[in-house]
């Protein structure tokens, strides 16, 4: 009998929104196949697991630096959760653990959780932790480069970014266009009303516009006249809609990375991000870059009452970059290949 072989075990770590989870598929995808991975993401990746890496497990945490406000009061953070995480891991076994933020508190969650080897990038002294830092990718490159030098690093390949494969789907005659107006930060949202203004110059060329948007923002469309906006409450539920559209149009966030993964062409509308970090990795993808400001990049939080990077991105600006990006895709006679 031929012995069974059995993959050394890689612990990967990306604590994050869905969109940073979405640009680490290629690299899980390709790490399966060498290790028996485990990935430590925030709960909803369980959601995009049967979809984007059903290859691998998912260990759902929520890690207390991650959430919105009072990321350090340290006698709040889930201590039991954080030992029990630990337990877990330890248990496991792990051979090697990659995490492709710069972020000391990843690296010491590696080395609290016991990760043998510890492999990332280091910052502010948090060598410390690592057993295998590496250098990072230049200034400008995009979040996929981490994950791209991590696989180099382990003997995974991942191709280069404008080589990532895409999923392509048969052409059905659709014209319809999905425009989602939602995202994890408020400093992230375009106007509503910009977003109104540009659904209806879209309904004028004929195109079919579906509007979709968060929770909270589902008030404002329905006392707009936008009767049908979809409100996804779900991962599975956005990527219902998404097999529905021919392209996306949105703010710097999740549904533009999961359109792209799902072989969608999206038009991102960036604000305090920069797109050569962010952009939704598909090739046909395009954005429109948000103001100049002394601060940009931003995260979480603005200097200013509003986030003048993005409020001041006009109507006009964006139209002038959409209705050809939308005739280019959706008016075009390629006849793209169903995928494999």
């Amino acid at each position: 009998m031929t012995p069974t072989t059995t993959k050394p075990r890689l612990l990967a770590i990306e604590l994050w929104e869905v969109g940073d989870l979405v640009i680490a598929t290629q690299f899980l995808r390709a790490a399966a196949r060498k290790y028996d991975v485990t990935l430590i993401a925030k709960p909803f990746a369980k959601d995009l697991q049967p979809m984007l890496w059903p290859e691998i497990q998912v260990l759902p945490f929520t890690a207390p630096w991650t959430v919105f406000r009072h990321k350090y009061r340290l006698y709040s953070w889930p201590w039991r959760e954080l030992f029990r995480l630990r337990r877990k891991v330890r248990a496991g076994g792990f051979d090697l653990g990659v995490g492709a933020r710069w972020d000391p508190r990843n690296h010491f969650l590696m080395a609290f959780i016991g990760v043998k080897k510890r492999v990332g990038f280091p910052r502010l002294g948090s060598q410390i932790f690592l057993t295998n830092p590496l250098p990072r990718p230049g200034p400008t490159a995009h979040r996929y480069e981490y994950w791209r030098t991590l696989g180099q690093a382990i003997g995974v390949e991942l191709p280069a970014r404008e080589s990532i494969p895409v999923l392509r789907r048969s052409e059905d005659g659709s014209r319809r266009i999905l425009i989602h107006t939602g995202a994890g930060k408020p400093i992230r949202v375009w106007p509503l009303e910009n977003y109104r203004k540009l659904a209806l110059r879209l309904r004028e060329k004929q195109y079919s516009v579906q509007v979709a948007c968060n929770a909270e923002q589902r008030d404002w469309w329905l006392r707009n006249g936008e009767s049908e906006v979809a409100t996804p409450r779900t991962l599975p539920e956005l990527l219902a809609l998404l097999q529905h559209a021919r392209l996306l149009i949105g703010n710097d966030s999740g549904p533009g990375h999961l359109a792209a993964c799902a072989g969608v062409p999206t038009f991102t509308i960036f604000g305090p991000q920069l797109p050569e970090w962010f952009a939704p990795l598909h090739p046909d993808s395009e954005w429109i870059e948000g103001k100049a400001c002394t601060y940009k990049p931003c995260w979480d939080y603005c200097h200013f009452a509003e986030p003048i990077c993005l409020t001041h991105v006009t109507v006009p600006e964006v139209w002038a970059r959409v209705e050809p990006f939308a005739r280019k895709i959706l008016d075009s006679k390629r006849t793209v290949a169903s995928a494999n």
